[in-house]
């Protein structure tokens, strides 16, 4: 099997290449990269002179980079996006021109290319907020940010292909998640690494914003499962199954780095700031797929990570 992975530098891409190529020692993966801010080539250190592995720097707008990639590969995995709320706030441009634009341009080249299987990994933000319930796979899509919209548009470009093309689409859409690697700006990684350096951490507003949330590994075997068994045109909901505030994820990170509550600094909510995630994941389980990490146990190996990590996630910051 040769896959093209888009944006396999980042925190999910990453772990998802390490997984596959641990599992599958006969594949070929070619990650195409822009490398940005979050696109960290000591993600890959332990696997970049692997045989089966190449990196290409790119960007997923260009044409040409794109075109040139698709036609050595069967399948694409399409990680790479902008991603961070905070960021879409105070510059969409971005978003759009990556999030749309570079999904637009992948799509374009598997097409010409004949590719086999296209999955296009998306997130539960599309949906928006909901109070009560979970939302499926056939609900509407509401979603709040320039980034989950943006996101929001790729999702439906992708699923416009496969109706109009028959290109063999595959969406999915993940509940927030945590684990190794993960850029130092998101709220597990950002809370622990503050709290190694005795900093305080930033909760928003009241810190009543509830998530689902799932380990990455979870979901790196979630996506290889819908590799195999996904059903072209179909729509996937990928959750963990462990919704939490974001003050109880916070208690969480404190009690196992020894730290109290004085380490908390409320500070002014963002805008739009959507109150509950929740999906409804029974779709993907009725095919076979069940998560294995105890959000608990998965949470102290993450903090055991940052701690003896340093070295990477430190000049991140910096």
């Amino acid at each position: 099997m040769k896959l093209l992975v888009t944006g396999g530098l980042g925190f999910i891409g990453s772990n998802f290449i390490r997984y596959i190529l641990g599992k599958y020692p006969d594949y070929e993966i070619i990650n195409l990269d822009k490398q940005t801010y979050a696109g960290n080539t000591d993600n890959l250190r332990d696997i970049e002179k692997s045989p089966n592995y190449s990196f290409i720097r790119g960007d997923i707008c260009d044409n040409n980079i794109v075109d040139r990639v698709m036609q050595k590969v069967e399948r694409v995995v399409h990680f790479a996006a902008e991603s961070h709320v905070d960021r879409s706030i105070e510059d969409a441009s971005v978003f759009v021109k990556t999030n749309v634009l570079g999904t637009f341009t992948l799509l374009d080249a598997a097409l010409r290319h004949n590719i086999n299987k296209f999955i296009h990994i998306s997130t539960d933000e599309v949906y928006g907020s909901i109070t009560g319930g979970s939302f499926k796979e056939t609900d509407i899509l509401t979603p709040s940010s320039p980034y989950s919209s943006s996101k929001a548009g790729s999702d439906l470009l992708a699923r416009s292909y496969f109706i109009t093309h028959q290109l063999p689409v595959v969406i999915t859409r993940c509940t927030n998640n945590f684990g190794p690697y993960q850029y130092p700006e998101k709220l597990i990684p950002l809370f622990i690494t503050n709290l190694l350096e005795n900093r305080k951490v930033p909760v928003y507003g009241t810190g009543k914003n509830i998530r689902d949330w799932i380990y990455v590994l979870d979901h790196c075997k979630a996506i290889d499962f819908v590799l195999k068994k996904g059903v072209n045109g179909e729509i996937y909901n990928i959750g963990g199954g462990s919704e939490f505030t974001n003050i109880e994820i916070t208690g969480k990170i404190l009690k196992l780095l020894g730290k109290d509550e004085s380490m908390i600094e409320y500070v002014l909510d963002r805008p739009g700031h959507d109150l509950r995630y929740s999906l409804d994941c029974s779709k993907l389980k009725e095919l076979g797929w069940a998560q294995e990490h105890d959000f608990d146990d998965a949470l102290e190996n993450t903090v055991k990570w940052y701690v003896e990590n340093r070295w990477l996630w430190e000049k991140l910051k910096r």
